[in-house]
């Protein structure tokens, strides 16, 4: 990485990333430019996601507002073992269920805008109240490493916690650290890269409705909207928002901004050329 992490060699071709979404993400307000993968870092307020993404990226940065929002916007990028990581920081939310701006800022770039990393900041020393977000985000995407933050606040507090087991229990990989300390960030760019590059492939603990009734419903919506939205991402998450009565997500069916946004990932994804990355 520059400022700090630099490795030698070039990791495995890119023919998934998030750079052939640009059409999307352009409509979010994200510019990918020269970079080979996009990773968002989200997480509750007070975690130090701030702390995190501005150790991953120093003073290659920038901030503006996301489109048709006065919630700001920070990007920043870093390299790591030969390769561009596009980094967006996402509102800091205690959930994706859009009852705010800055939870349907961070839903909809998640779930459109197909980040090829998430970097879930929680707090270790909160852990129950932190998983939430987690879970809701495992929800939306499987490509995820959790930054277990504020290691050396919980060892203060006799706080211990089974890293191994939380990552086996989530299926993502998991990092303690102490990102004020620049603890744990050499390990947290190793987790990255895999995830980002699918080595190994990781197998989320996602959580299933225990009713029958709510499950047909969820797949019998799920496939209307595949049909009616040819390439929309994760129908499932949609027909969940929609069976919630979630007011955004009705809007977006009945203006047509998710046909346009499945519309956007169809075309990146018919777009996407193989072998070596784009730089």
């Amino acid at each position: 990485m520059t400022s700090g992490f630099q490795a030698s060699s070039a990791g495995p071709a890119c023919t998934s990333c998030a750079i052939y979404n640009s059409a999307n993400l352009a409509k979010l307000g994200v510019e990918t430019g020269d970079y080979d993968y996009v990773a968002a870092v989200a997480g509750n307020p007070n975690t130090g996601k701030s702390t995190v993404f501005n150790a991953l990226t120093g003073l290659r940065q920038h901030v503006g507002n996301w489109p048709g929002k006065t919630v700001a916007r920070a990007e920043g990028g870093f390299t790591y073992r030969g390769l561009g990581y596009k980094l967006v920081d996402l509102p800091g939310t205690y959930s994706l269920l859009s009852t705010s701006n800055d939870e349907e800022i961070a839903r909809d770039f998640l779930l459109f805008g197909r980040p090829d990393v998430t970097i879930a900041v929680v707090d270790s020393t909160r852990l129950e109240r932190n998983l939430n977000l987690v879970l809701q985000i495992l929800q939306i995407t499987d490509r995820v490493v959790v930054a277990l933050n504020l290691m050396d606040e919980s060892q203060r507090h006799g706080i211990t916690i089974d890293v191994r087991h939380l990552g086996r229990e989530l299926g993502v990989p998991v990092v303690p650290m102490a990102a004020r300390k620049g603890e744990g960030l050499p390990e947290l760019l190793e987790a990255v890269e895999q995830v980002a590059t699918r080595q190994p492939a990781t197998s989320v603990r996602r959580v299933k409705q225990r009713n029958a009734a709510l499950e047909r419903a969820v797949a019998t919506l799920s496939d209307k909207l595949g049909q009616a939205f040819p390439g929309l991402p994760n129908t499932r998450w949609v027909a969940l928002r929609l069976l919630e009565g979630d007011p955004s997500t009705e809007q977006a069916v009945r203006d047509g901004t998710l046909g346009d946004l499945g519309r956007g990932a169809a075309e990146a994804g018919s777009a996407r050329p193989t072998g070596t990355a784009a730089r």
